[in-house]
């Protein structure tokens, strides 16, 4: 049975202060430093398994779930070590829950938006992502805090960003960029990634409209055929399960030519299927491989012209010297 005795240093009695808080204390913090490092027993264990990959999705599933465990058994330990009466605690909760409400409103909301992450499987390490206006990988996920290693953006579908954006395709800037998890409830989360890890791009060229369109056509298609040739197969099993799993059907993956018409030429679109990375590199194969195509049909990329019809008749006067006007 533990003796409550003040504790008076100098004459002076402090309020609360005696020996059972003291020990208390100390029996709260031995149990605080034994869970924690039990859980660096088993991130160390699990880290070694796997060959010690700093950012091996096991390491790292393995640290959020401990620090989750740790922090609930640190609170557990405390609470039955300073609360044997559960009148105090609930007095103390009820305190404890509107002082969060009040000054920790964002943070409490982004750790909810931490385990909507978590729980909806929305995103993890590892994933594209598009979330607060920022676009690339995700690098870390933590409690309150999500860090992505940013990416560019090809010219026709980029926005007016702040800081500006320099980089014209899905490639990486460099810039770390650390958002809230709370932006879960504020906007969308696009993910390439999750479910699908390829997406379908696009290439569009204008032709006119004397040109041999069904030619054109044929060198988009084979074109895009010839670098993507194995991204069907590679894609096969993840749009099985994607199809079975949301009971959709997808496009196929084999290239495809969309025409549009419009005032000044043909337009010719190719679809075609990429994984979610290195899709510049490959777009930029294709538009070699179509270029060289055009070039032995001798087909021309059609071009904003303007062709001049009629000039009016112009009358230049000439005005008399002003030594002949005197």
């Amino acid at each position: 049975m533990l003796v409550r005795r003040s504790v008076e240093p100098f004459g002076i009695k402090l309020i609360g202060a005696s020996s059972e808080t003291g020990t208390r204390a100390l029996m709260t913090v031995v149990a605080a430093l034994v869970v924690l490092g039990l859980r660096a027993l088993v991130v160390l264990s699990v880290r070694g398994a796997t060959g010690g990959a700093n950012n091996d999705r096991v390491v790292f599933w393995t640290r959020q779930i401990s620090a989750l465990a740790a922090f609930g058994l640190v609170l557990l330990i405390g609470v039955s070590i300073w609360f044997d009466d559960p009148s105090r605690l609930a007095t103390v909760a009820g305190l404890a829950t509107a002082g969060l409400a009040i000054a920790a409103q964002r943070a409490v909301t982004a750790f909810a938006g931490y385990l909507v992450v978590m729980r909806g499987h929305t995103f993890t390490v590892g994933d594209r992502i598009k979330m607060g206006g920022v676009r690339g990988d995700v690098i870390a996920l933590g409690f309150l805090q999500t860090r992505i290693l940013e990416m560019g953006q090809p010219p026709d579908v980029r926005e007016q960003e702040d800081p500006g954006m320099w980089v014209r395709a899905r490639q990486y800037s460099g810039r770390v960029v650390t958002l809230t998890n709370d932006k879960v409830f504020d906007e969308p989360v696009f993910n390439y990634t999750r479910e699908l890890p390829f997406i379908w791009e696009e290439i569009g060229v204008g032709v006119s409209y004397t040109a041999p369109r069904d030619r054109a056509e044929e060198i988009l298609s084979d074109a895009a055929a010839r670098v993507t040739r194995d991204f069907g197969r590679q894609s096969a099993d993840s749009r099985a399960r994607f199809e079975a799993r949301y009971n959709i059907q997808l496009d196929q993956p084999d290239p495809r030519v969309y025409w549009r018409l419009t005032d000044n030429w043909l337009e010719l679109t190719v679809r075609f299927l990429v994984p979610a990375h290195g899709i510049r590199d490959i777009k930029d194969a294709i538009a070699r491989e179509i270029l060289r195509g055009f070039d032995a049909e001798k087909i021309q990329i059609a071009s904003a012209t303007f062709e001049i019809v009629g000039v009016p008749p112009v009358t230049v006067q000439r005005s008399r010297p002003a030594k002949e006007l005197s």
